[in-house]
């Protein structure tokens, strides 16, 4: 893409914090399809705590959506300052916002590979795809329009993962 900077051109000042959590503890700088890479960070994470802790159903889906919240949350603040100091509107190496989304995708799924890997699918195409109202949500100010463009998308796949494991 013609605005993004090289990443041997990042910007000297970086507040780490930011940085660390927005492109989701460098996943987001990982070539190519930096926003891929964030999700399955984010899936992977959810698998193995769901595998690590063994959770009931309802427990799951608590846990997924407090995570989603707080990734949202902190995302937001984050996501304003890594673009800010990148000097850009949208930063492909911003991935939080597909952690966030990827994570809303998560609630309330079965914890086995073939529902994480059709919430992940759902949930890339959907972010990619931005299809209304997704796409005017990028509309909205700094941080807050990088993040809920991302959790209009997980919202979006999470319906249809539903309704895929209910009908099929």
């Amino acid at each position: 893409m013609a605005n993004q900077i090289p990443l041997t051109k990042l910007p000297e000042k970086k507040t780490l914090w930011a940085w660390t959590l927005g492109t989701f503890f460098g996943a987001g700088l990982l070539k190519p399809g930096p926003g891929t890479y964030g999700s399955i960070a984010a899936l992977l994470l959810w698998f193995g705590s769901i595998h690590l802790l063994h959770p009931s159903p309802l427990a799951q889906a608590i846990g997924t959506i407090i995570a989603a919240i707080a990734v949202t949350l902190i995302g937001i603040p984050a996501a304003t300052i890594v673009a800010r100091e990148s000097g850009r509107k949208d930063p492909g190496h911003v991935v939080i916002d597909e952690a966030a989304g990827q994570l809303i995708a998560l609630i309330a799924i079965p914890a086995d590979w073939r529902h994480a890997a059709l919430s992940l699918l759902l949930f890339r195409a959907f972010d990619i795809l931005k299809p209304p109202p997704i796409r005017q949500l990028e509309r909205l100010p700094e941080g807050t329009g990088i993040m809920l463009d991302d959790v209009a998308a997980g919202i979006l796949a999470l319906i249809c993962a539903q309704l895929a494991h209910l009908f099929f």
